[in-house]
């Protein structure tokens, strides 16, 4: 697994826990006897109605999980400008082999030698690669 991949799991990993909720059973409703047709009933609808299309999955909203993994920290985590805090956020490594690494898988063109220009492209790119995954991106972020 690529640290791209990591990071995408982490952030909807961690929407899908922070979400999810144990349903409750509800018990099913008595059997009724099927109304009887009037004079005046409607015709059935043909046999080949195109199915019913399945709603979208949910979109993760990246924000607020990532703010929520900065208050977990208890430290200040600048996620929003730092692809370096954002990755401290998830605990990922966030080393400089990594984030050459992320880079990689990115297509990063780049100089790799030149870390602070590569971090600020690394930022908007994992947003941009988020949004495009099913991630709620703030605007400003993928811009």
């Amino acid at each position: 697994m690529g640290i791209f991949d990591s990071i995408k799991n982490a952030v909807f990993g961690s929407a899908e826990a922070t979400s999810t909720e144990t349903p409750t059973a509800k018990p099913a409703p008595p059997p009724t006897a099927p109304p009887k047709p009037s004079a005046e009933a409607e015709p059935a609808a043909p046999a080949s109605a195109p199915p019913v299309a399945a709603p979208n999955p949910p979109t993760v909203d990246v924000a607020a999980v990532l703010d929520q993994a900065v208050a977990e920290k208890g430290q200040k985590l600048d996620w929003r400008h730092s692809i370096v805090d954002l990755m401290k956020a998830l605990d990922l490594d966030s080393s400089l082999g990594a984030r050459k690494a992320l880079a990689e898988e990115l297509h990063y063109t780049g100089d790799t030698s030149d870390s602070a220009t590569m971090n600020m492209w690394l930022h908007k790119a994992l947003m941009k690669k988020l949004a495009e995954n099913g991630g709620k991106v703030p605007a400003e972020l993928t811009a």
